[in-house]
């Protein structure tokens, strides 16, 4: 079997997490009141405002103007030529979309290079484990944030799962490449792009039957709903990564959390919402995150979805058994019963057993050149599982991928 590129692995890594960064739409319903404090953000003060009532005025007020007067074919024509952040914007775009456009391209005065330089170092070290946990708890954790799973089912996109993966695989790859933010990457432009189609969505999706019957809502994406799927994404993966005892310097930890701040600012997230240190990061997904997991009949259903369709990739070892027990392993017993994914009396306890040593050989920790060879045969076939599962979804005949602003919600 071909090993996996490095560009496979880190695209595809971001594949199932990247679904709630693309097409962000989580709730928000942790508390009564927002009582995190902007002093903790990279902004270190603000209004203090409830999120959940705050959303992106200066992009809604824009899409949906370019919806109503049916400006959209020719703006998503255009923009399928502006790949590379440096790159000129496209002639020919109307003039209200050039000015936001060139404004929100704009790297904040706090962007740190030599950050992200490390946090390319810290990607390529930790792919494998990045694609684990974007996919199998980040993805899969989306399919039991309710505002999400619904939202995602009734826009447009939930009627074509595998092309709306392979179109959010795009970010989970642009945020773990090299050049990202620079001139001639592209996370800028993917960024750009997804926060103009946060903004359509909040202008469709309210125009569903289908989905105002179930939300409680009546604008999707606020602040707070774009971090809580931020949090699903970076907070649920270093936690993950600390409690398997990964060794991580604390310089490219600090750089990981800086690439995602950054991508939170750029996809449109307020400065004030961002945490500025781990610590406060898993303070605020304790209020936002953490207390809105929940089953919803939407969520079930993409998360049958999402395991039916990893199970189907040709000349590959995954079944959905295989997929469900490491969405078990990953996000616990109660969330899988949720999805009602069904447990399975060999690779349930298998993955459990394997996973601590593992990582252990993986950091070097444990030596198994001594071992018998039947473990060693066990070690590398977990090894090629857990790359298989970080590769699921990936589509490399539909690239390039392009990102483009919905017209309608999800067809009846």
């Amino acid at each position: 079997m071909e090993k996996p590129s490095r560009r496979n692995v880190l695209m595809a890594g971001g594949v199932l997490g990247a679904v709630g960064a693309l097409n962000a739409a989580a709730p928000a319903q942790a508390s009564p009141l927002w009582t995190w404090s902007p002093k903790g953000s990279v902004a270190g003060a603000g209004e203090g405002a409830d999120p959940r009532w705050v959303w992106d005025p200066e992009a809604d007020e824009l899409v949906a103007s370019l919806l109503d007067r049916g400006a959209v074919p020719d703006v998503n024509r255009l923009l399928r030529t502006w790949t590379k952040n440096g790159q000129p914007l496209p002639g020919g775009l109307p003039a209200d979309l050039r000015a936001f456009m060139e404004k929100a391209r704009a790297l904040p005065s706090w962007a740190d290079r030599g950050k992200l330089a490390t946090a390319f170092e810290f990607n390529q070290k930790r792919g494998l484990y990045l694609g684990v946990t974007y996919g199998f708890a980040s993805g899969m954790m989306s399919t039991a944030i309710p505002h999400e799973a619904r939202a995602v089912y009734y826009s447009k996109g939930g009627a074509d799962m595998k092309d709306r993966i392979t179109k959010t695989a795009k970010l989970g790859y642009d945020v773990g490449s090299e050049k990202a933010f620079q001139p001639d990457g592209e996370m800028i432009v993917t960024c750009v792009k997804t926060r103009l189609v946060h903004a359509a969505v909040r202008h469709l999706l309210p125009r569903s039957p289908y989905w105002t019957k179930t939300a409680d809502e009546r604008i999707p994406i606020s602040q707070a709903d774009m971090m809580v799927t931020w949090h699903s994404l970076p907070t649920t993966v270093m936690q993950n990564l600390v409690k398997w005892k990964v060794p991580i310097p604390a310089a490219e930890s600090e750089a990981f959390l800086h690439s995602w701040q950054l991508t939170g600012h750029m996809l449109g997230i307020r400065d004030e919402y961002l945490p500025a240190s781990w610590s406060e990061a898993n303070a605020q997904a304790g209020q936002v995150l953490d207390p809105v997991l929940a089953p919803t009949p939407e969520g079930i259903k993409l998360a049958d979805i999402l395991l039916n369709l990893g199970a189907t990739i040709d000349g590959g070892i995954l079944t959905k058994p295989i997929l469900g027990s490491l969405t078990r392993f990953l996000l616990g017993d109660k969330i899988a019963g949720w999805l009602r994914i069904p447990r399975d009396p060999l690779w349930d306890p298998l993955i459990t057993t394997l996973w601590p040593p593992f990582v252990a050989v993986r950091e070097g920790l444990l030596d198994l050149t001594k071992a018998p060879k039947e473990l060693r045969q066990i070690y590398w076939m977990f090894d090629e599982i857990l790359r298989q599962g970080a590769l699921l979804f990936l589509s490399e005949g539909r690239l390039p991928i392009s990102i483009e602003i919905p017209q309608a919600n999800r067809p009846s």
